[in-house]
Protein backbone atom coordinates (compact mmCIF):
# COMPACT_ATOMS: atom_id res chain seq x y z
CA UNK A 1 0.00 0.00 0.00
CA UNK A 2 1.36 3.20 -0.59
CA UNK A 3 -0.82 4.92 1.40
CA UNK A 4 -1.38 4.28 5.29
CA UNK A 5 -5.06 3.46 4.92
CA UNK A 6 -7.56 3.74 8.26
CA UNK A 7 -10.71 2.17 8.47
CA UNK A 8 -13.05 4.08 10.93
CA UNK A 9 -14.70 1.83 12.18
CA UNK A 10 -17.82 3.71 13.11
CA UNK A 11 -16.04 5.70 15.85
CA UNK A 12 -15.34 9.30 16.68
CA UNK A 13 -11.28 8.89 17.60
CA UNK A 14 -9.91 8.78 13.76
CA UNK A 15 -12.42 11.69 12.79
CA UNK A 16 -11.03 13.94 15.40
CA UNK A 17 -7.48 13.14 15.30
CA UNK A 18 -7.73 13.67 11.64
CA UNK A 19 -9.76 17.09 12.37
CA UNK A 20 -7.14 18.23 15.14
CA UNK A 21 -4.38 17.38 12.83
CA UNK A 22 -3.38 15.01 14.94
CA UNK A 23 -1.84 12.20 12.13
CA UNK A 24 0.42 15.10 11.15
CA UNK A 25 1.73 15.79 14.37
CA UNK A 26 2.61 11.98 15.14
CA UNK A 27 4.72 12.14 11.45
CA UNK A 28 1.83 9.86 9.78
CA UNK A 29 1.33 12.51 7.15
CA UNK A 30 0.34 10.34 4.06
CA UNK A 31 -2.80 8.51 4.69
CA UNK A 32 -6.02 7.50 3.87
CA UNK A 33 -9.12 7.47 6.41
CA UNK A 34 -12.10 5.18 4.89
CA UNK A 35 -15.28 4.05 6.47
CA UNK A 36 -15.73 -0.03 6.28
CA UNK A 37 -17.17 -0.71 2.64
CA UNK A 38 -18.58 -4.80 3.07
CA UNK A 39 -20.20 -6.38 0.52
CA UNK A 40 -23.98 -7.41 1.03
CA UNK A 41 -24.12 -10.17 3.47
CA UNK A 42 -24.94 -13.69 1.53
CA UNK A 43 -28.05 -15.42 3.59
CA UNK A 44 -26.53 -18.46 2.83
CA UNK A 45 -22.92 -18.48 3.85
CA UNK A 46 -22.43 -16.64 7.37
CA UNK A 47 -19.81 -14.16 7.30
CA UNK A 48 -18.88 -11.37 9.71
CA UNK A 49 -15.72 -10.12 10.76
CA UNK A 50 -13.44 -13.53 10.85
CA UNK A 51 -14.11 -13.84 7.40
CA UNK A 52 -13.31 -9.83 6.67
CA UNK A 53 -9.78 -10.97 7.38
CA UNK A 54 -10.11 -14.32 5.89
CA UNK A 55 -10.68 -12.38 3.18
CA UNK A 56 -7.92 -9.60 3.82
CA UNK A 57 -9.10 -5.90 4.30
CA UNK A 58 -7.77 -3.06 2.71
CA UNK A 59 -6.63 -1.14 5.29
CA UNK A 60 -2.99 -0.77 7.03
CA UNK A 61 -4.61 -1.30 10.16
CA UNK A 62 -8.10 -2.38 11.21
CA UNK A 63 -10.27 -2.90 14.18
CA UNK A 64 -12.73 -5.54 15.48
CA UNK A 65 -13.82 -7.19 18.72
CA UNK A 66 -10.92 -8.66 20.35
CA UNK A 67 -12.17 -11.86 20.17
CA UNK A 68 -11.81 -11.87 16.33
CA UNK A 69 -8.73 -10.10 16.27
CA UNK A 70 -7.40 -12.61 18.49
CA UNK A 71 -8.67 -15.26 16.39
CA UNK A 72 -7.70 -14.03 13.27
CA UNK A 73 -4.19 -13.31 13.87
CA UNK A 74 -3.49 -17.01 15.64
CA UNK A 75 -4.45 -18.15 12.02
CA UNK A 76 -2.35 -15.71 10.34
CA UNK A 77 -4.31 -13.41 8.94
CA UNK A 78 -2.38 -10.01 10.43
CA UNK A 79 -0.94 -9.17 13.38
CA UNK A 80 -3.00 -8.43 16.78
CA UNK A 81 -1.71 -4.59 18.16
CA UNK A 82 -0.45 -5.49 21.33
CA UNK A 83 -0.06 -1.65 22.84
CA UNK A 84 -3.77 -0.19 23.31
CA UNK A 85 -7.39 -2.27 22.71
CA UNK A 86 -10.74 -0.15 23.25
CA UNK A 87 -14.12 -0.66 24.78
CA UNK A 88 -17.11 -0.68 22.79
CA UNK A 89 -20.68 0.09 24.70
CA UNK A 90 -23.51 -2.38 23.61
CA UNK A 91 -26.59 -4.12 24.19
CA UNK A 92 -29.45 -6.51 23.96
CA UNK A 93 -32.05 -4.39 22.81
CA UNK A 94 -35.87 -4.99 22.87
CA UNK A 95 -38.80 -3.29 21.88
CA UNK A 96 -40.56 -1.13 24.70
CA UNK A 97 -43.76 -3.27 25.13
CA UNK A 98 -41.63 -6.55 24.98
CA UNK A 99 -42.19 -8.56 27.58
CA UNK A 100 -38.32 -9.25 28.07
CA UNK A 101 -37.59 -7.50 31.17
CA UNK A 102 -34.16 -9.39 32.77
CA UNK A 103 -31.66 -11.30 30.56
CA UNK A 104 -33.28 -14.66 32.31
CA UNK A 105 -36.40 -13.92 30.23
CA UNK A 106 -34.26 -14.29 26.92
CA UNK A 107 -33.79 -17.84 27.38
CA UNK A 108 -35.10 -19.65 24.36
CA UNK A 109 -35.70 -16.43 22.86
CA UNK A 110 -33.44 -15.96 19.43
CA UNK A 111 -31.34 -12.50 19.50
CA UNK A 112 -29.74 -11.14 16.44
CA UNK A 113 -25.89 -10.79 16.27
CA UNK A 114 -23.48 -10.92 13.63
CA UNK A 115 -21.70 -14.22 12.65
CA UNK A 116 -18.58 -14.42 14.53
CA UNK A 117 -18.25 -11.14 15.12
CA UNK A 118 -18.03 -8.80 18.30
CA UNK A 119 -21.73 -9.08 18.84
CA UNK A 120 -21.67 -13.02 18.58
CA UNK A 121 -19.24 -13.40 21.33
CA UNK A 122 -20.67 -10.78 23.57
CA UNK A 123 -24.27 -11.53 23.33
CA UNK A 124 -23.02 -15.53 24.44
CA UNK A 125 -20.99 -13.73 27.45
CA UNK A 126 -23.57 -11.54 28.73
CA UNK A 127 -26.72 -14.61 28.83
CA UNK A 128 -24.42 -17.46 29.92
CA UNK A 129 -24.38 -15.45 33.57
CA UNK A 130 -28.22 -16.11 33.82
CA UNK A 131 -29.26 -18.73 30.84
CA UNK A 132 -28.16 -22.16 30.42
CA UNK A 133 -26.13 -22.65 27.16
CA UNK A 134 -28.26 -24.71 25.74
CA UNK A 135 -31.06 -21.91 25.98
CA UNK A 136 -29.34 -19.56 24.30
CA UNK A 137 -30.40 -18.82 21.14
CA UNK A 138 -28.86 -17.32 18.17
CA UNK A 139 -29.96 -15.15 15.03
CA UNK A 140 -26.73 -14.88 12.65
CA UNK A 141 -28.70 -11.69 10.40
CA UNK A 142 -25.62 -9.85 9.08
CA UNK A 143 -24.44 -6.70 9.73
CA UNK A 144 -25.16 -3.99 12.79
CA UNK A 145 -27.47 -1.72 10.35
CA UNK A 146 -29.30 -5.20 9.32
CA UNK A 147 -30.38 -5.83 13.07
CA UNK A 148 -30.99 -2.40 13.90
CA UNK A 149 -33.35 -2.66 10.79
CA UNK A 150 -34.59 -5.76 11.85
CA UNK A 151 -35.53 -4.74 14.81
CA UNK A 152 -37.26 -1.48 14.04
CA UNK A 153 -39.38 -3.22 11.24
CA UNK A 154 -40.53 -6.11 14.40
CA UNK A 155 -38.92 -8.86 12.25
CA UNK A 156 -37.04 -9.84 15.67
CA UNK A 157 -37.84 -9.96 19.46
CA UNK A 158 -34.27 -8.66 20.32
CA UNK A 159 -30.92 -7.29 18.71
CA UNK A 160 -27.38 -7.04 20.22
CA UNK A 161 -26.38 -3.58 18.48
CA UNK A 162 -23.12 -1.02 19.54
CA UNK A 163 -21.63 2.16 17.91
CA UNK A 164 -24.31 4.63 16.67
CA UNK A 165 -26.68 1.71 16.13
CA UNK A 166 -27.03 1.70 19.87
CA UNK A 167 -27.44 5.41 19.53
CA UNK A 168 -30.20 5.34 17.12
CA UNK A 169 -32.19 2.64 18.44
CA UNK A 170 -32.43 4.37 21.99
CA UNK A 171 -33.44 7.17 20.57
CA UNK A 172 -36.42 5.26 19.25
CA UNK A 173 -37.43 4.17 22.19
CA UNK A 174 -35.92 0.43 22.16
CA UNK A 175 -35.28 -0.58 25.76
CA UNK A 176 -31.27 -1.95 26.66
CA UNK A 177 -32.22 -5.41 28.44
CA UNK A 178 -28.40 -6.12 29.23
CA UNK A 179 -25.03 -4.15 29.01
CA UNK A 180 -23.11 -5.95 26.86
CA UNK A 181 -19.75 -3.91 26.53
CA UNK A 182 -17.14 -5.29 24.57
CA UNK A 183 -13.27 -5.51 23.64
CA UNK A 184 -11.51 -4.18 20.60
CA UNK A 185 -8.31 -4.77 19.16
CA UNK A 186 -6.35 -3.62 16.30
CA UNK A 187 -5.51 -5.71 13.05
CA UNK A 188 -1.76 -4.89 11.72
CA UNK A 189 -1.71 -6.87 8.09
CA UNK A 190 1.53 -7.98 6.87
CA UNK A 191 3.86 -5.31 4.95
CA UNK A 192 2.59 -2.30 7.34
CA UNK A 193 5.68 -0.19 8.98
CA UNK A 194 4.83 -1.05 12.87
CA UNK A 195 6.19 2.39 13.53
CA UNK A 196 3.48 3.70 11.34
CA UNK A 197 1.07 1.89 13.57
CA UNK A 198 2.71 3.72 16.76
CA UNK A 199 2.55 7.01 14.82
CA UNK A 200 -0.93 6.40 14.44
CA UNK A 201 -2.30 5.35 18.04
CA UNK A 202 -0.41 8.15 19.08
CA UNK A 203 -2.51 10.33 17.14
CA UNK A 204 -5.68 8.49 18.28
CA UNK A 205 -4.30 8.97 22.39
CA UNK A 206 -4.97 12.59 21.66
CA UNK A 207 -8.00 11.96 20.26
CA UNK A 208 -9.50 10.16 23.01
CA UNK A 209 -8.14 12.82 25.44
CA UNK A 210 -10.26 15.26 23.17
CA UNK A 211 -13.59 13.09 23.20
CA UNK A 212 -13.31 12.71 27.06
CA UNK A 213 -13.45 16.15 27.59
CA UNK A 214 -16.57 17.33 25.44
CA UNK A 215 -17.47 14.21 23.09
CA UNK A 216 -20.50 16.71 21.95
CA UNK A 217 -18.29 18.31 19.71
CA UNK A 218 -17.35 15.20 17.92
CA UNK A 219 -20.68 13.54 17.73
CA UNK A 220 -21.73 14.58 14.46
CA UNK A 221 -18.74 12.37 12.65
CA UNK A 222 -21.57 9.36 13.48
CA UNK A 223 -23.54 10.59 10.90
CA UNK A 224 -21.10 9.08 8.37
CA UNK A 225 -22.59 5.77 9.95
CA UNK A 226 -26.43 6.38 10.82
CA UNK A 227 -28.37 4.60 8.28
CA UNK A 228 -30.20 7.68 6.08
CA UNK A 229 -33.91 6.12 7.03
CA UNK A 230 -32.97 7.36 10.70
CA UNK A 231 -30.67 10.80 10.00
CA UNK A 232 -34.32 12.48 10.46
CA UNK A 233 -34.97 10.72 12.79
CA UNK A 234 -32.27 10.99 15.61
CA UNK A 235 -30.28 14.24 17.20
CA UNK A 236 -26.31 12.66 17.18
CA UNK A 237 -25.76 15.68 19.66
CA UNK A 238 -27.64 13.67 22.17
CA UNK A 239 -25.54 10.56 21.15
CA UNK A 240 -22.55 9.28 23.76
CA UNK A 241 -18.82 9.63 23.11
CA UNK A 242 -19.07 5.88 21.98
CA UNK A 243 -15.73 3.29 22.00
CA UNK A 244 -13.24 4.30 24.60
CA UNK A 245 -9.40 3.57 23.71
CA UNK A 246 -7.35 2.23 26.44
CA UNK A 247 -3.87 2.36 26.44
CA UNK A 248 -3.59 -0.54 28.24
CA UNK A 249 -1.31 -3.70 26.66
CA UNK A 250 -3.26 -6.72 25.70
CA UNK A 251 -1.18 -9.20 27.14
CA UNK A 252 -0.13 -12.68 26.85
CA UNK A 253 -2.40 -13.52 29.59
CA UNK A 254 -5.75 -11.92 28.34
CA UNK A 255 -4.65 -13.65 24.44
CA UNK A 256 -4.46 -16.98 25.60
CA UNK A 257 -7.86 -16.54 28.57
CA UNK A 258 -9.62 -15.32 24.95
CA UNK A 259 -7.76 -18.61 23.18
CA UNK A 260 -9.51 -21.08 25.92
CA UNK A 261 -12.91 -19.00 25.95
CA UNK A 262 -13.60 -19.22 22.35
CA UNK A 263 -13.05 -22.78 22.13
CA UNK A 264 -14.56 -23.62 25.27
CA UNK A 265 -17.99 -22.65 23.44
CA UNK A 266 -17.41 -24.73 19.74
CA UNK A 267 -17.76 -21.06 18.28
CA UNK A 268 -15.06 -22.17 15.75
CA UNK A 269 -14.04 -25.19 14.42
CA UNK A 270 -10.83 -27.50 15.79
CA UNK A 271 -8.65 -26.45 12.94
CA UNK A 272 -8.44 -22.80 13.83
CA UNK A 273 -7.70 -23.42 17.70
CA UNK A 274 -3.99 -23.67 18.89
CA UNK A 275 -2.70 -22.22 16.07
CA UNK A 276 -0.08 -19.41 16.51
CA UNK A 277 1.27 -18.05 20.11
CA UNK A 278 0.83 -14.75 21.47
CA UNK A 279 4.70 -13.94 20.18
CA UNK A 280 3.82 -14.77 16.84
CA UNK A 281 0.16 -13.46 16.16
CA UNK A 282 0.65 -9.89 17.79
CA UNK A 283 3.42 -6.86 17.10
CA UNK A 284 4.57 -3.56 18.47
CA UNK A 285 6.90 -0.91 17.55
Amino acid sequence: MSKFVIQTHGRLQEWVAHEKGFFAEAGLTDYDLRTIALPPADPNRPAGAYQSYEEGREASVSCACHWTVNMAAANGHGKLWAGCYSLSPAGIFVADESPVRKLADLADVPVDVGYQSGSHYATIQALETRVERDRIKLDFTGRPNARLERLVNGETQAATLFGCQLYVAEQLGFRRVADTTFMIAGMVPEGTDPADVARYYEALRKAQMEIDLDHQRFTHYFLNDVPEAYRDRVDTAAFGPGERLVFEPYSPEIFDKTQDWVAERDIFTADKLNQLGYAEATVLA
